[in-house]
């Protein structure tokens, strides 16, 4: 399952499926209100988190390996969060967070001023409404007190992904991945926030050895319960 950014972003991601989309069935998932998605309030981090396990229910997948890329990636994190025993492998490009940090913030806008940064084409425009209501739920579940307990004991195989050129800072994303024990951070030098313009292969090496490694991992462990 793939999980774009934004929030409030068309899907844009299939190029990234595609790395790997011989070796996994892939799903690309829409907010409500954006892309293909009908209109249908409210938008909020539980809503989204209700629909991806409507979607895992629909397919009767038992477990999968969720991913995203930007706030999709932290979109990610929070189903797994939710729904850890429904996940077998957690991918977060270029995103994972759980700060609302205004130092994080002031940086990255005077990054994006000074540097600007590829964007990636939108088939739909970008629903404001959504984005603007969804980033408000995601403000609200990060300051769960027990929020930083939950990930240090996710048991969940994870890879972070970062672009070393990307503007917004990365140490949100590097403090996520140390506290999951079983999580790695990767930088991809010279990549920007999407990573597949300038570094494809990279990328593509890096998720199809974490794909093929959990597929690989979920096959023992069901040998060994036979």
């Amino acid at each position: 399952m793939l999980c774009n950014g934004g929030a409030g972003c068309c899907d844009y991601l299939e190029p990234v499926a595609q790395m790997f989309d011989d070796v996994a069935k892939v799903i690309r998932f829409e907010q409500r209100g954006c892309g293909r998605s009908d209109p249908a309030p409210p938008y909020d981090i539980e809503t989204c988190l209700a629909d991806l396990e409507s979607i895992r229910t629909y397919y009767n997948v038992d477990r999968w390996i969720i991913g995203g890329h930007s706030w999709g990636a932290d979109l990610a994190l929070l189903y797994t969060l939710e729904h850890s025993s429904r996940v077998a492998g957690l991918i977060c490009i270029a995103g994972g967070r759980i700060h609302n940090d205004r130092e994080w913030h002031d940086e990255y806008e005077r990054r994006k001023a000074r540097e600007g940064e590829y964007v990636p084409e939108f088939i739909y425009p970008p629903n404001r409404e959504v984005n603007q209501q969804l980033n408000r739920s995601w403000k609200t579940y990060i300051q769960k007190p027990d929020l930083l307990l939950k990930i240090s004991r996710l048991q969940t195989p994870a890879v972070f992904v970062y672009g070393e050129r990307d503007i917004r800072p990365s140490w949100p994303i590097k403090q996520v991945a140390q506290l999951m024990p079983k999580a790695r951070f990767e930088l991809i030098g010279g990549a920007e926030h999407v990573i597949w313009h300038s570094h494809e292969n990279e990328l593509r090496m890096l998720l199809r050895e974490f794909v093929e490694q959990v597929v690989s991992d979920r096959l023992l462990m069901r040998k060994s319960l036979e």
